[in-house]
Parts: structure tokens; C-alpha cells; sequence
């Protein structure tokens, strides 16, 4: 954890309370907001974070409602549970208005997999309003091996079949399931090592699977943020960041999404580069991702 890095908490106005990181920057090019997706923590990524605020950005995040250390929305702490995602959508645009009236831009916007599938939401929606938006692996889409059609519809069935909130699949802590998850995200070992110390460290930060109620909301927001005709009016400048092979979210839907966006640069990591986490890859694969958000974010300091 940086020496400098403040923790602290953000109350949404319907009360509820989340976890805040913040890590200012002296004499800062401007300011840039860190969403993670879900289950993710931002101590996960301290090594992107710390890469931004080096290039003299000061970055801030926070924890989604309903996991790290902003609590839960379910009995079970391991499980990610949430029926609609607006209400996320309603704690970024709250928290954007009061971040930004915190301190000069320009203001920018770093959303991760389910981070960044608020974050388009929230443009679309015209509920934020940043000088530039970043998309690391955007969840638009989640991959199943039945396809979207078939998969939403088992999980609505499922959902609606006993207790919403329980999981949709059975945690394991054994090693082979460990490295399989560990595979998904990241290809490079130490980064993976990396997250499972801050959940050793922290067991109260670490969550589970998903609940069924969230993969039946995951594929019909998904489905309903792929075709919003709202998105051919986002005049936002936006970076998008798709790795080819990602086996957590469908990267053809990333690219049709890319393609409606007025205002998009898409960059493609190929799947002996990259899973899931792109910022969290081996050293030559995360220097090509952040000397393209460099290069993005050089363009973004002199907007305001």
C-alpha cells in the first residue's frame, strides 16, 4: 500500500456506506477514477494505480456496493449478489458528482470488466460526464459455453427457483480450482500470487461466485447495453482495451459495442498476451497497455 494512499469511506445517499481509496498526485495533470469488476478490490491493482499516479495523476476508487469492504448484499459473504445493476450505475453517477466538485480536472474514468460495463452505462445515460473513459476488458457480454440466449434463460429459471441469492456454482479453496480461477484472470503467476496475498491479508475482502439473480442480470443488462442507441450519441473519448481470448466476458461484443461508439479506439491483446485482466499481465504485455493509456491520457490532460 503507498505510504501516501488515504482509505477512508463514501456514503451513497441512500446510506450506504463504501470503502475509498485515494492517492493524490503533487501538481497533478489531472484526476482519474479506478472501478474494478466484480469481486475485484483495488488493492489488486496498487501496481496500475501506482504506474498513473507516477505519470502524475491522482486516482481515487472505491469498492462496489456488495463486495470488498462495502459490504454485502447477500446472507452469504462469499456470495456476489445484486438483481439490478442500476443500482450501481446510481452510486457511480452520485459518487462522480461529488468527486469531481472535489477538485480540478480534468476528470477521468477507468472501468474494469463489470467497472466498465457501468462505466458505459453511466455515458450513455449522460449520468457522468468525464474528459476521457477508459475500458480495461469491459463486461458487455459474459461468456457461456450454451450462448446468450440459451444462458439467459437457464439463469432467469434458476433465479426464480428457490433462493435468488444463493450461489450459482460451489466455492472451492483446493488448488487445482485456485489455479483454474487464477487462469482466467491473469496468465502471469506472480500477479495472480499477488491478489491471493491482500485475500489472505484480508479474508473479509475476498468474495465468491456470483448469484444466480446476478448472472440472470448480467445477461439482460448486457444484452440491453449492447444495443442502447444511446451509445451512437456518447461524444466521450474512449480507449478500449479487449483481450481476444478472454474467457470471462464475449470480446466480440467489446468490438461491436467499439464500432457504435462515435468516438472509440480499440486496442486488441492476442491470447498468448492476455486473459482477462490486462493490466494485471506479464511485465511486456502491461507495458503495451499503459504506454496506450499514456498516450490516451497525454491527449485527455489538456481537456477539461
Amino acid at each position: 500500500m503507498p505510504p501516501a494512499a488515504v482509505l477512508g469511506d463514501w456514503t451513497a445517499p441512500d446510506g450506504w456506506r463504501h470503502r475509498r481509496f485515494d492517492l493524490a498526485a503533487e501538481r497533478a495533470r489531472g484526476r482519474l477514477l479506478f472501478q474494478g469488476g466484480r469481486s475485484d478490490v483495488f488493492e489488486k491493482y496498487l501496481e496500475a494505480i501506482g504506474h498513473l499516479h507516477a505519470r502524475g495523476w491522482s486516482v481515487t476508487s472505491f469498492d462496489w456496493r456488495g463486495q470488498g469492504g462495502s459490504g454485502r448484499l447477500s446472507p452469504d459473504p462469499r456470495v456476489g449478489h445484486a438483481t439490478d445493476f442500476s443500482v450501481f450505475v446510481r452510486d457511480l453517477a452520485a459518487f462522480w458528482a461529488e468527486w469531481t466538485a472535489e477538485g480540478e480536472g480534468p476528470h477521468v474514468v477507468l472501468g474494469h470488466s463489470m467497472g466498465g460495463h457501468m462505466t458505459l452505462r453511466a455515458l450513455a445515460e449522460g449520468a457522468i460526464d468525464p474528459a476521457g473513459a477508459i475500458l480495461s476488458a469491459p463486461m458487455i457480454r459474459v461468456r457461456s459455453p450454451f450462448g446468450a440466449w440459451a444462458s439467459t434463460r437457464i439463469a432467469r429459471y434458476m433465479a426464480g427457483k428457490g433462493d435468488p441469492a444463493r450461489p450459482a456454482w460451489k466455492w472451492s479453496d483446493e488448488q487445482t480450482a485456485v489455479e483454474r480461477r487464477r487462469r482466467r484472470l491473469t496468465l502471469d503467476n506472480a500477479r495472480g500470487q499477488d491478489e491471493r496475498w491482500w485475500y489472505d491479508d484480508k479474508p473479509d475482502l475476498e468474495l465468491g461466485p456470483p448469484s444466480w439473480a446476478w448472472i440472470a442480470e448480467a445477461f439482460a443488462a448486457g444484452a440491453a447495453l449492447e444495443n442502447d442507441p444511446r451509445l451512437e450519441r456518447v461524444r466521450t473519448p474512449v480507449l478500449m482495451l479487449v483481450a481476444d481470448a478472454d474467457k470471462l466476458v464475449d470480446a466480440r461484443a467489446s468490438f461491436r459495442v467499439a464500432a457504435k461508439l462515435p468516438r472509440c479506439e480499440l486496442v486488441r491483446f492476442g491470447a498468448a498476451e492476455s486473459a482477462h485482466e490486462i493490466l494485471r499481465e506479464s511485465l511486456p504485455v502491461q507495458a503495451r497497455a499503459f504506454a496506450t493509456i499514456d498516450d490516451f491520457l497525454d491527449r485527455m490532460a489538456g481537456r477539461g
